[in-house]
Parts: structure tokens; C-alpha cells; sequence
């Protein structure tokens, strides 16, 4: 085992957000990496799940840290820190609206700016998570193709019944195959 990983998790306003306690869970467990995991939520992100149902050792980032944070010339930017710090991002899930935003560099929350700064020899992973009529308007398409071409990773949607009831292609990829992606991922990194 090397040192220990640091592994950001991104979380943006999707229903899919409730298995953010499960992932980082999961991540904690990763048996061949000593894993540190900090989160950041969107403002939408939050209404998904409540943070004392994060472990205590997990460092939680909202929107509000990155302005209260900085005060002065001199001071460091959480966005920037943030990606300096970890060995890897993982957007898990990412919305629509979000997706949309990262396709077109716009940042304007601490996610988003976190991923306009981030450092492409380092891995960034995102799991799409929408509504199938949105997975299935034609600018997802060329919204995901253009994160690709940027060398991120995606870790595709899968189709089942929606929290809304309907069925098809739109749900978060499975949490056990979130972490075995990272997983390789890391793997790969190392050798």
C-alpha cells in the first residue's frame, strides 16, 4: 500500500445524491489504498441527504465555505486547494444542469470552479444522473462527448425505474461499480 489517497467526491442536485453516504462508505473501504475523502454538494445536493450521515473523518465543502474561506489577498482559494489535494474526482451524481454547466466551463459554485481548475494528468470520473428525457435530448450527447474529449471518464447511467416513476435510461450507475471504476482507476495511476 502507498501513501494515502486523496479522493474528492462531487455531488450536484440529483435524487441520486441519497447514496452519497453509501459511496463514501464504500470508498473508506477500499482495501489496497489508505483512502481521505472530502465532498463537495451543490446547494440543490444538499437537499439529498443529511451530513451526519457522512462518517466523522469525511470533510464536507459547500458553496458558502468557498467565499467565507477567503478574506484576503494571500489567502488560498478552496477550489484551487481542493484540486491541488486530490488524486482524483469523481462527480457521482452529475446532473443535467450541471453537466451542461461543466460542457460549457461555466463556474459558478465551488464545484464547478473545482473542476474548471482542475489538473488534466489527474483523473476526473462523472456518473451521469437525470430524468430519461433528458438523458435522451439530444444536447447530452454532445454534452458528454465534450467532457470526454477533455479526458474525463464517464461511468455510464443505467436504465431502471426512476425515483419519478418512469422507466428507461437516466439512473446513476450502481455505487459497487462507481468504486471498482475508481478503484482501477487508481491502479492504473499507480503503476
Amino acid at each position: 500500500m502507498k501513501g494515502k489517497t486523496n479522493i474528492l467526491v462531487g455531488c450536484t442536485g440529483s435524487v441520486a445524491t441519497i447514496k452519497l453516504p453509501l459511496l463514501v462508505e464504500k470508498l473508506l473501504q477500499l482495501a489496497e489504498f489508505e483512502v481521505d475523502v472530502h465532498v463537495i454538494v451543490t446547494e440543490h445536493a444538499q437537499h439529498f441527504f443529511s451530513q451526519d450521515e457522512l462518517p466523522a473523518s469525511v470533510t464536507l465543502h459547500t458553496d458558502a465555505e468557498e467565499w467565507t474561506s477567503w478574506q484576503k489577498r494571500g489567502d488560498p482559494v478552496l477550489h484551487i486547494e481542493l484540486g491541488k489535494w486530490a488524486d482524483l474526482l469523481v462527480i457521482a451524481p452529475l446532473d443535467a444542469n450541471s453537466l451542461a454547466k461543466m460542457a460549457n466551463g461555466l463556474c459558478d459554485n465551488l464545484l464547478l470552479c473545482t473542476t474548471r481548475a482542475w489538473d488534466p494528468a489527474k483523473p476526473l470520473l462523472f456518473c451521469p444522473a437525470m430524468n430519461t428525457r433528458m438523458w435522451e435530448h439530444p444536447i447530452t450527447a454532445s454534452q458528454i462527448s465534450t467532457l470526454k474529449s477533455w479526458g474525463h471518464r464517464e461511468i455510464p447511467c443505467i436504465a431502471k425505474t426512476l425515483m419519478c416513476g418512469d422507466t428507461g435510461l437516466g439512473a446513476m450507475a450502481e455505487v459497487d461499480t462507481i468504486v471498482s471504476t475508481i478503484r482501477e482507476t487508481l491502479l492504473m495511476e499507480q503503476s
